[in-house]
């Protein structure tokens, strides 16, 4: 990005468009922190807002992950979404509510089994 003063100032889109492409082009590595906001903001001649922005729909997308008075870290693909400190509360949530589902589904499979094994071993009823 170009940051001379007659270059036209980038949105959040473009800002998170260009560390998106440096994740997943592997420039920027899992751990890896991201500029600091209110350094980024300066060198690019925006405001503080919109880099917050810009790292708010990476952590959104689960790229990045934002632990507070840390920085912003590009967020290691092998943890599981929403298990990291600095996560998106919505991945987080996700995270929860997806292990309430699995816990309600294998009880619900218990009950199956049990059922069928019930109905297995009483005679069919005669017509």
């Amino acid at each position: 990005m170009d940051s001379s003063p007659d270059a036209p100032k980038p949105t959040a889109k473009d800002i998170a468009a260009r560390y998106r492409r440096e994740i997943t082009d592997g420039e920027r590595e899992p751990g890896s922190r991201l500029p600091a906001a209110r350094q980024l903001a300066k060198d690019l001649g925006v405001q503080l807002m919109t880099v917050q922005s810009a790292y708010g729909q990476l952590r959104e997308e689960g790229l990045v992950l934002t632990q507070q008075g840390r920085g912003t870290f590009v967020r290691d693909p092998s943890v599981p979404l929403g298990t990291e400190p600095g996560s998106s509360p919505a991945y987080a949530a996700l995270s929860e509510e997806l292990s309430t589902i699995h816990d309600a589904l294998r009880l619900l499979g218990e009950r199956l089994e049990r059922l069928e094994q019930l109905v297995g071993s009483k005679p069919p009823p005669s017509q």
